[in-house]
């Protein structure tokens, strides 16, 4: 039977294989922090591991059915997923579910489930970018045809989510800028666009509706000694988390900051995983991030065509950017922000949209694989890791 679904699974085998141990970590680490959770709702731990489960068989599913779609096919869509963003993202402001005075969820009717809205709008700003750069090579400097109707999208997309969501706002706008740089887009433009960029994130955070937030987390993060101790609780409950876990952690279930660490299925999941796995486990995550990335840059570097090395370079740099800002964040090196860690935290539309780009990554590396099957033997090969000839 394994034998059977690996012959029907296309693409980079190990980044297969690095979804599958980071999906049963997940699982691992989702059953032993929601107790506290559960114990406040009245209800069993499994009703969440179970939920979970849900979650990351659906997100399989997904991923399967999105690695076997050319992703040539992805170009057009971008645009319908634009066209449904922008409304989204300003419906969401304004009707969306209000909390800790942000709105970033709305509920989608029927089966009741939350919908960050934000989780489509990067696959759809990315997707979107690879298109339009791809599009434009011809005239990529011309500023009318190419830089302002690029800019526009960036621009409008980070406005749109910073206003409610600083943090993957601003991530979004780094990738953003990576895929401009890739993409040939002149410096001289580029710089127009941070300093544009710029100018919206100080307003945000010094005139937006969350500007309290932000000045305490980013007050708390500079001043540890000084802040507040309920305003420094979160940080404080990671770093014991962290300090106790030691080299080889206290073991599956043995965590006891999972009673005190608010979160600790979703943002701070990962000192949870320090805690019960050690520095050894917290290396290993680190590790298996590093992997991904560097599995998709040789996927970048062997892609034949200018979309789908840019579309696998946006998603990769997105997935692991968000990543290591989470972990950082979990160990101190960065303000609380509330960016969960692909594919590990416990949380639903999340974990399908992030499937949907790892589909879109492994549908590029078949390509690759397809094209290197249908090659005459004597002509040159392009393989997965090799830099194709100019």
């Amino acid at each position: 039977m394994i034998e059977s679904i690996l012959s029907r699974t296309k693409g980079d085998r190990w980044i297969w294989l690095i979804v599958i141990l980071l999906s049963v970590l997940s699982l691992l680490a989702v059953y032993s922090s929601t107790g506290t959770l559960a114990y406040k709702k009245g209800v069993g731990t499994e009703q969440y591991l179970f939920k979970h489960l849900i979650m990351i068989v659906g997100g399989f599913a997904l991923m399967y059915f999105s690695h076997l779609l050319d992703y040539r096919y992805y170009a057009g869509i971008s645009k319908v997923l634009m066209i449904l963003t922008v409304p989204l993202l300003i419906y969401t402001l304004v009707f969306g579910n209000h909390v800790n005075d942000a709105s970033r969820w709305v509920t989608i009717p029927i089966i009741n489930q939350t919908f960050q809205t934000s989780d489509l709008a990067k696959l759809a700003l990315i997707t979107f970018l690879a298109r339009m750069l791809t599009k434009k090579q011809d005239q990529i400097k011309d500023v009318k045809s190419s830089f302002l109707p690029i800019m526009g999208a960036v621009t409008g997309v980070f406005v749109l989510i910073a206003i409610a969501n600083l943090s993957t706002a601003i991530m979004l706008f780094g990738v953003s800028i990576l895929l401009l740089i890739i993409g040939r887009i002149s410096i001289k433009q580029i710089s127009v666009v941070c300093l544009a960029g710029l100018i919206v994130l100080l307003g945000v955070i010094f005139l937006g509706p969350r500007r309290a937030t932000y000045a305490s987390r980013i007050d708390v993060y500079l001043h540890p000694e000084k802040a507040d101790p309920d305003k420094a609780f979160q940080a404080n409950q990671a770093k014991i988390a962290i300090a106790t876990g030691g080299l080889f952690g206290k073991g599956p279930g043995n965590s006891t900051q999972r009673n005190y660490l608010p979160h600790p299925y979703s943002d701070f999941v990962y000192a949870l995983i320090i805690e019960e796995y050690g520095m050894i486990g917290g290396i290993g995550i680190v590790f298996l991030y590093l992997m991904l990335l560097y599995r998709c840059v040789l996927i970048v570097t062997a892609s034949p065509k200018a979309f789908g090395a840019l579309l696998a370079a946006g998603l990769s740099f997105s997935l692991t950017i968000q990543a290591f800002a989470n972990m950082a964040v979990a160990v101190g090196l960065g303000p609380v922000t509330g960016v969960p860690l692909p594919l590990v935290s416990m949380g639903g539309t999340s974990i399908l949209f992030t499937s949907v780009a790892f589909g879109i990554i492994l549908s590029v590396s078949r390509d690759i694989e397809e094209q290197k099957t249908k090659q005459k033997p004597g002509e040159e090969k392009v393989l997965v890791g090799e830099i194709p000839a100019m």
